[in-house]
């Protein structure tokens, strides 16, 4: 069989260099764009715990005031649904006024937590006076 050539094989039959960092700059690039999208995201998701913890504040003093003619001034005598902590622990919550025609309860971001960062919306505040409710600083902290 001298006639017949020998199948030729190909040295490295990996990947180029080249070809290897193509791929790296394209996972690069890629990686660029979605980690501040993400972060983002799990930012606003966050917001809801503050939301949340508002909300049980707003219930709590609307029976307080129903029973008592006004709203309470501390956390502490709003039975069960106020706590200075919101549920996940993102956010300190106070109340700041209180009175009998309304209040204003906040929802601040803790110095030590995954939204110390989120300077947009750093703290919520639920004002209410006269019945009527305004959510600050925007509709947008309060995914509204």
């Amino acid at each position: 069989m001298t006639g017949l050539a020998a199948p030729r094989r190909r040295h490295g039959a990996g990947f180029t260099l080249i070809e290897l960092a193509v791929v790296a700059v394209l996972a690069s690039l890629l990686a660029a764009v979605a980690v501040p999208v993400w972060s983002a995201h799990l930012t606003r998701a966050r917001r809801a715990d503050a939301v949340a913890a508002l909300t049980r504040v707003q219930m709590a003093q609307a029976q307080y005031q129903s029973h008592n003619g006004l709203y309470a001034w501390q956390l502490s005598v709003l039975k069960g649904a106020a706590s200075p902590l919101s549920s996940a622990g993102h956010y300190d919550i106070s109340l700041r006024e209180a009175g009998a025609d309304g209040y204003l309860a906040a929802a601040r971001a803790r110095d030590d937590g995954a939204q110390k960062h989120d300077e947009e919306c750093r703290e919520l505040r639920l004002l209410v006076r006269g019945g009527m409710v305004s959510h600050e600083p925007s509709g947008r902290c309060w995914n509204l």
